[in-house]
């Protein structure tokens, strides 16, 4: 008998059987074995994006730092990192939210007087916040050293225990560490 023609005789139909396709119990049960990966995988995501976005944004003053001091040690002269409240001015805080800058400070004032400025990092996102235990600025000179410590904290809305603190030792040089003693 031929497969195309039903029993009752009408060419060009096919029977119903041995069609290809998903039950509506195999639907259900995929949908629900993926719900509850997701269920499970979200929060682990967002953790993850969060504490991607605190190691870009330390390395990002970590490179600002170490661009600095060797900039310092290349033109032989001063050049200062300092938080910013314009792309050409420095605000004069401990707060580094708004972002930090980095120029050339021949005079040594700590100001941009007019003087080249090397780099400009935009305000933080997500509301994390940076800031410095007491300096302002840091002055790098042309031997490389600071001449200052200071330890920033890092921080988003986690606290202390996932923040970063990133110290800038006396000869210039800077490191990160997991965690802080405290955030603002």
């Amino acid at each position: 008998m031929d497969k195309n023609i039903l029993p009752s005789g009408i060419p060009g139909t096919r029977l119903l059987r041995g069609q290809p396709g998903f039950t509506l119990i195999e639907l259900l049960v995929t949908i629900s074995i993926a719900a509850i990966l997701l269920a499970i995988a979200v929060p682990n995501f967002m953790t993850f994006v969060q504490n991607n976005r605190l190691a870009s944004q330390a390395n990002d003053l970590v490179t600002a730092l170490n661009y600095a001091r060797s900039e310092a040690i290349k033109r032989g002269v001063r050049v200062t990192v300092c938080s910013r409240s314009t792309d050409a001015a420095c605000a004069g805080s401990t707060t580094w939210d708004t972002g930090w800058l980095a120029f050339v400070d021949t005079n040594g004032n700590g100001a941009v007087d007019g003087e080249a400025v090397l780099l400009v990092r935009q305000p933080l996102e997500s509301s994390n916040t940076l800031r410095a235990a007491v300096r302002t600025r840091v002055t790098y000179q042309n031997s490389g050293f600071s001449g200052f410590a200071d330890t920033f904290r890092l921080c988003d809305t986690r606290g202390a225990a996932s923040g970063r603190a990133i110290a800038v030792n006396l000869q210039g040089r800077v490191s990160t560490t997991v965690g802080t003693a405290s955030c603002p």
